[in-house]
C-alpha cells in the first residue's frame, strides 16, 4: 500500500514507541473478510503486550487515527474490514497469544486476547476442565474477537454465549489508558458492569487485550444422537420433553433440514449417511452427565419415551460414531458455501415461535421467486441460520437482484415474532441499516451516548455497529 506523507509521518511516530517486530510489512490476509464482500485498507501493527497496545492507542488518539482491532478475522458481518475513510491502523492481536495463568481449583483461566480458542480448550483440558465455547471457526478464532462479538456456537443451550464464560477483561481504551478488569471474582457489585458493556461492542469502545475465563467440570459421560422428527413443531416439543427429563445436562440441540443433506450430496462433501433416505427434519442432540450416570442410556430412554415426536434415530455407540454425526452438522456450512447463497440470515425468535416462522417464511419468499432454503441451527437457544439459495441450475449471480428483497422479508418476519436480526454474529458493517430499522430508538440513543463518552474522537472501529 502506498502511503501519503501524513501517513508516513504517523507511521514514524508509531515506530518511535513500538519495536520493529510489531510492524507487518505485508498486510495480505488482513484486508478481506471471509466472504469476500469487502476489501479494506490499513497499516497492520501487531503489538506483543498490553503496554505496547497502550502506546499505540495513545499515538492514534493524539493523531485522530482510526483503529480497527483484528482478532482471528473469522467474523461474517464485516466488523474487521475498514472500507471507507482514512487509512486506519489494523491492530492485530496475533502476537498476544499467551496463556497467562490457570487456577484449576477456582475453574479460572487467564489468557491474552490473541489466544486461539482451541488453545484455550486444550489448556483447560490439560487440568481436567472444560472451556465450553465451541464453534466452527474455533481453530482460528481468537478470544478477543470472540468476546468482542459475544460469540455463540453449539453449546449455548447449556453454557451460554461467550459473555457467560467471562469473569473479567483487560481493555485498552481509545486514549491508551488501561482498564485492568481481569477479576477472578464471581461476585463484585461495585457499580456499573463495564465488563458486559465491552463484551459484544465489536471493537468500537476499546481493545480487549486479556480475559479471565470460566472453566467448567468436564462431563464424565457424554452421548450424541440424531433423531428424526416429523416437523419443527415436534422438534420444539422434543426439546421441552428432553428438558423435563434431562434438565441442564443438554449440551446441544441442533435442527437439521433435508436440504442440508441434499447440499452435501450435491457438492460431493464426504459424510457417513446415518439413514438410507435423508429425513425432512432431524435433531442432533448431545448430553453430558456426571459420574455414575449413563448418557447413552438417558438418550435411549428419551427415544423410547418420546412417542410420536421421534420417528427414527441413531444413538452413537462410540466416540467415532459421535464424531461422524457431528461432522454432518459441521460441514453443512461448507456445503452452503459451495452452492452459494443469495442471502444468509442469522436470526433468532422465541423458541415456541420457530415452527410458525419456518412455515411462514417460504410462503413469503415464494411471492418473490422460487428458491431453495436451508434452515438449520441452534434450536435449543432459538437461533436459526436461514439461508436462501437459487434453484439447481442457477447461480447466486443470476439471483443477486433478489438479495435485498429476501433479506427484508426474512428480517421483517423475524422482527414480527419479537426476534433478532443478529442472533450471534453481531452487527459489524453489514447490518448497520438493519439495526437502525429494527432496533429500539431509545436503545440506539443510549448506544450512541456510550460510544461518544468512551470514544470521544471516534477512532475505534468507525463504521461498525453505529454509523461513523
Amino acid at each position: 500500500m502506498v502511503l501519503n506523507s501524513a501517513d508516513e509521518i504517523f507511521v514514524r511516530k508509531l515506530q518511535d514507541v513500538l519495536p520493529a517486530s510489531a510492524f507487518l510489512a505485508d498486510p495480505t490476509g488482513f484486508l478481506v473478510e471471509p466472504r469476500g464482500r469487502w476489501s479494506g485498507q490499513g497499516v497492520v501493527v501487531s503489538p506483543a503486550s498490553v503496554d505496547e497496545v497502550s502506546r499505540l492507542m495513545a499515538v492514534c488518539f493524539e493523531t485522530r487515527t482510526t483503529v480497527v482491532p483484528y482478532s482471528g478475522g473469522t467474523g461474517l458481518v464485516g466488523g474487521q474490514t475498514a472500507v471507507e475513510g482514512p487509512v486506519p491502523v489494523i491492530l492485530s492481536l496475533a502476537r498476544m497469544n499467551k496463556i497467562r495463568s490457570i487456577f484449576a481449583d477456582e475453574n479460572v483461566i487467564e489468557v491474552d486476547a490473541g489466544v486461539i480458542l482451541t488453545d484455550v480448550q486444550a489448556a483447560a483440558a490439560d487440568v481436567g476442565r472444560l472451556f465450553p465455547l465451541s464453534l466452527a471457526s474455533e481453530g482460528s478464532a481468537r478470544i478477543g474477537g470472540l468476546l468482542a462479538t459475544n460469540a455463540g456456537g453449539l453449546n449455548v443451550i447449556r453454557y451460554g454465549n461467550a459473555r457467560a464464560q467471562v469473569l473479567g477483561v483487560e481493555v485498552v481504551m481509545a486514549d491508551g489508558t488501561i482498564w485492568n478488569g481481569m477479576s477472578r471474582l464471581r461476585k463484585d457489585n461495585t457499580g456499573y458492569d463495564l465488563r458486559d458493556l465491552i463484551i459484544g461492542s465489536e471493537g468500537t469502545l476499546g481493545v480487549i487485550t486479556g480475559a479471565s475465563l470460566r472453566m467448567m467440570p468436564r462431563p464424565a459421560n457424554e452421548a450424541t444422537a440424531l433423531f428424526v422428527v416429523p416437523n419443527p413443531t415436534a422438534a420444539v416439543s422434543l426439546l421441552s420433553k428432553a428438558g423435563e427429563r434431562l434438565g441442564e445436562t443438554i449440551t446441544a440441540f441442533e435442527l437439521i433440514s433435508r436440504q442440508g443433506f441434499d447440499f452435501l450430496d450435491e457438492t460431493g462433501l464426504e459424510y457417513k449417511a446415518p439413514f438410507k433416505v435423508s429425513p425432512e427434519w432431524s435433531v442432533l442432540m448431545k448430553i453430558g452427565l456426571p459420574i455414575g450416570q449413563s448418557a447413552q442410556g438417558a438418550l435411549e430412554d428419551l427415544f423410547e419415551g418420546a412417542g410420536n415426536l421421534i420417528l427414527d434415530g441413531v444413538i452413537a455407540q462410540s466416540v467415532r460414531q459421535a464424531r461422524d454425526l457431528w461432522n454432518i452438522r459441521e460441514i453443512i456450512p461448507e456445503g452452503n458455501r459451495r452452492i452459494g447463497s443469495i442471502s444468509s440470515h442469522d436470526i433468532s425468535v422465541p423458541i415456541s415461535c420457530i415452527p410458525e416462522f419456518i412455515t411462514k417464511a417460504p410462503l413469503i419468499l415464494a411471492k418473490i421467486s422460487e428458491f431453495r432454503i436451508n434452515c438449520f441451527g441452534h434450536l435449543g437457544d432459538g437461533n436459526l441460520h436461514y439461508n436462501v439459495f437459487p434453484l439447481q441450475g442457477r447461480s447466486r449471480v443470476d439471483c443477486h437482484g433478489y438479495r435485498d428483497e429476501i433479506k427484508t422479508a426474512v428480517h421483517d418476519l423475524a422482527h414480527s415474532f419479537g426476534g433478532s436480526i443478529s442472533a450471534e454474529h453481531g452487527i459489524g458493517r453489514l447490518k448497520i441499516a438493519d439495526l437502525e430499522t429494527y432496533g429500539d430508538p431509545t436503545k440506539l440513543v443510549m448506544m450512541r451516548a456510550i460510544k461518544d463518552a468512551l470514544d470521544p474522537r471516534g477512532i475505534m472501529n468507525p463504521g461498525a455497529v453505529l454509523r461513523a
